[in-house]
């Protein structure tokens, strides 16, 4: 007998929430970015000044250190906050085309937000990244049909916004 189930799409969660305690605002890529280099930091650290134990040691130091740092520079951005202002305005935006839904500016919008905040960003203009981003818009769109030309404008729209720096 044929199986007539439907799977259902998987629905994502924007508004991250943790783990272990549910609470909204999870930011497991920062916490994790910022532990890898602190950890790194840590370990070299500590071998200079204490062989492979303190090598060891400062690692694990470096990791805790790191990973608040990385979880403290991601809570900078609000996903859920940057969701709902961008549902309110793609469609005032230069680049919007009519008819489009807000779902086909979203994968770009989260890519930008996303990306502003990384560690390998920080003091960066856009122009000074676009062309890494570009290189990781594959990756990082999902289910998006948009190619990196078409979705560019709305994550430098979105990089812009979180940090302060709106245009028009």
């Amino acid at each position: 007998m044929k199986n007539t189930t439907i799977e259902e799409p998987e629905v994502r969660d924007e508004t991250n929430p943790d783990p272990i305690t549910g609470e909204p605002g999870s930011h497991p890529l920062g916490t994790g970015a910022g532990s890898a280099g602190g950890a790194a930091a840590g370990a070299a650290i500590g071998a200079a000044v204490g062989g492979p134990v303190g090598a060891l040691a400062g690692g694990v130091i470096g990791a805790v250190a790191g990973g608040g740092a990385g979880h403290a520079m991601a809570e900078g951005v609000n996903p859920t906050v940057e969701e709902a202002y961008w549902r309110e305005n793609f469609n005032g935006r230069p680049y919007y085309r009519s008819g489009a839904r807000f779902e086909d500016y979203h994968p770009a919008y989260r890519y930008g937000w996303e990306s502003a905040g990384k560690p390998d960003y920080a003091g960066k203009r856009f122009e000074d990244v676009e062309s890494d981003l570009g290189r990781g818009w594959d990756r990082a769109k999902g289910a998006s049909r948009h190619t990196w030309e078409e979705a560019k404008m709305a994550t430098r729209d979105a990089w812009h916004h979180v940090r302060g720096e709106d245009r028009d």
